[in-house]
């Protein structure tokens, strides 16, 4: 179980971390089902993830991905993360789960010994993947707009409050495409505060292994 010592947090949940990426991020943003009726004009599906870690929510969206898409799509996978993990650590700790063993083989196989800067991988034909290194908000504040859906997937809010700032949800909410949506485990008030006066609609679901809550939404448009 990877733990980070700059937040005092897990990377994920205990009970397990790639079903939780099914319940929060994929479901929670309607997916596998929008990527075959709800794509923005260009033909490409793009992604938003705050918190790359180790690559566990790639992993499984890519796997996913795979099975839904259709021929000629593409998937752009952006992700923001201020503390890149080494090649290493995200091997052993992807090692867990045996149904991303081909996707991590490929993800560790490309990623660079010092991750800096924008780590650009190919994952294959229809897949890219961005790993912007550096600051949430400068990073997204730089991209180009359009996302269709995003990760929140900071750690807790109350050990990284900066990931789940008014200012970063704002600017995550200029760079969504109308009817783009978001998911995330996050379900404290100030942050649903902050989505809301961002501009999403915010709705509330019930959060994964007995989980109380978590939060979803959308932009309108």
């Amino acid at each position: 179980m990877p733990y980070s010592p700059e937040f005092g947090d897990h990377f994920y949940c205990r009970t397990d971390g790639r079903l939780e990426c099914g319940h929060v991020f994929l479901a929670g943003n309607g997916l596998p089902e929008r990527w075959a009726q709800d794509r923005s004009p260009g033909g490409d599906f793009l992604i938003g993830e705050l918190g790359f870690g180790t690559g566990l929510n790639f992993c499984e969206t890519w796997r996913q991905w795979k099975q839904f898409r259709d021929p000629g799509v593409r998937l752009h996978f952006m992700s923001f993360e201020l503390y890149p993990m080494g090649r290493q650590d995200i091997g052993r700790a992807l090692s867990h789960w045996p149904e991303i063993d081909a996707e991590r083989a490929v993800l560790v196989a490309a990623w660079p010994e010092t991750p800096s800067g924008i780590v650009e991988i190919e994952a294959d034909g229809q897949t890219r993947l961005s790993v912007v290194c550096g600051p949430a908000l400068e990073g997204v504040s730089a991209a180009l707009s359009g996302f269709d859906a995003w990760y929140l997937d900071g750690f807790a809010p109350s050990r990284n409050p900066d990931m789940w700032s008014p200012e970063l949800m704002r600017t995550i909410h200029d760079k969504t495409r109308p009817g783009g949506t978001f998911g995330t485990y996050a379900a404290a008030g100030f942050v649903r505060r902050n989505l809301q006066a961002a501009g999403f609609i915010v709705e509330r679901r019930p959060g994964f292994a007995g989980k109380r809550e978590m939060l979803c939404g959308k932009k309108s448009g």
